[in-house]
């Protein structure tokens, strides 16, 4: 047996790390709407989900819960991701 056969049979090796499903993109890009609603809000005082659907209407309420669902999947997704290897 070689140095090298030793080696590369001593070495473990990990599968890839899976790749982020549609829903996984799907919070990302709500928690990603959520932030820069946030910022704006923060920044110029202007709430741009309000401007766009209106002030406590169901289209709003339901893009703050969504937003606020895609938060709590976040948590989810990163104790995955965090307990895979390569991240």
């Amino acid at each position: 047996m070689t140095q090298s056969d030793i080696h590369s049979s001593a070495a473990v090796h990990h599968p890839p790390p899976s790749r982020l499903g549609v829903i996984d993109w799907v919070a990302l890009i709500l928690l990603i709407v959520g932030a820069l609603n946030w910022g704006l809000i923060g920044a110029i005082g202007v709430d741009l989900v309000a401007a766009l659907f209106g002030n406590g209407t169901l289209a709003t309420r339901a893009v703050y819960l969504l937003v606020g669902l895609a938060a709590l999947y976040g948590f989810v997704m990163m104790a995955r991701l965090g307990r895979e290897p390569g991240y």
